[in-house]
């Protein structure tokens, strides 16, 4: 198994280095990608830049998608919605688990690639998610198959934890908890 997590410009750093970190102290190959290559791509709210060393490989077992950083809840939907023009038809064909923290979800959304089906995202941002048709759960890490949601920017760590205890194991979830010292909040709500 392989992990691609995709940036794009306006991506929130927390998100992506959640998840990045987790899944690869948990022995899961993990890269930084872009849906044009590598790249230097600039986060929101010129916090830093992240070098994107591959393009995004839709045949990839895991994609994360981040959500975005900017001041204004305007701002973070602008960001989201230019990211799901490049993304969103990148995955559209995808038989990888789709995997999002915090807005990322919303920017599936937008691409319309997750219509009908359950998720989760930051709590501002759950009436956006109904309103494109999501069956939007007040979670902080949302289990649906093959699509695995996180709430906020903090849920990182506990969407990489429980990706690895799926495809690692329990025991290997637990070694990287305790590594990272980290206790994992809340429980995973998983569909039916």
């Amino acid at each position: 198994m392989r992990a691609q997590v995709v940036l794009f410009d306006g991506f929130d750093p927390l998100d992506v280095i959640g998840p990045y970190e987790t899944l690869t102290a948990g022995g899961i190959p993990t890269e930084l990608v872009s849906v044009e290559g590598a790249r230097e791509v600039p986060a929101g709210l010129d916090l830093l830049s992240l070098k994107a060393t591959a393009r995004l490989d839709p045949a990839v077992g895991l994609v994360v998608v981040p959500g975005a950083a900017a001041h204004a809840e305007d701002e973070i939907f602008a960001l989201l919605s230019a990211g799901a023009v490049t993304i969103g038809p990148a995955l559209k064909d995808t038989t990888a688990v789709l995997a999002t923290v915090c807005g990322g979800s919303l920017l599936l959304a937008i691409a319309g690639l997750i219509k009908g089906r359950n998720a989760t995202t930051n709590h501002l941002g759950l009436h956006a998610l109904e309103a494109m048709g999501v069956n939007a759960v007040r979670a902080r890490v949302v289990d649906d198959g093959d699509l695995v949601t996180a709430a906020g920017v903090t849920s990182g760590v506990d969407l990489g934890l429980h990706l690895l205890e799926r495809l690692a194991g329990a025991q290997k979830a637990l070694e990287v908890e305790e590594m990272f010292a980290h206790e994992r909040r809340g429980t995973a709500w998983r569909a039916a």
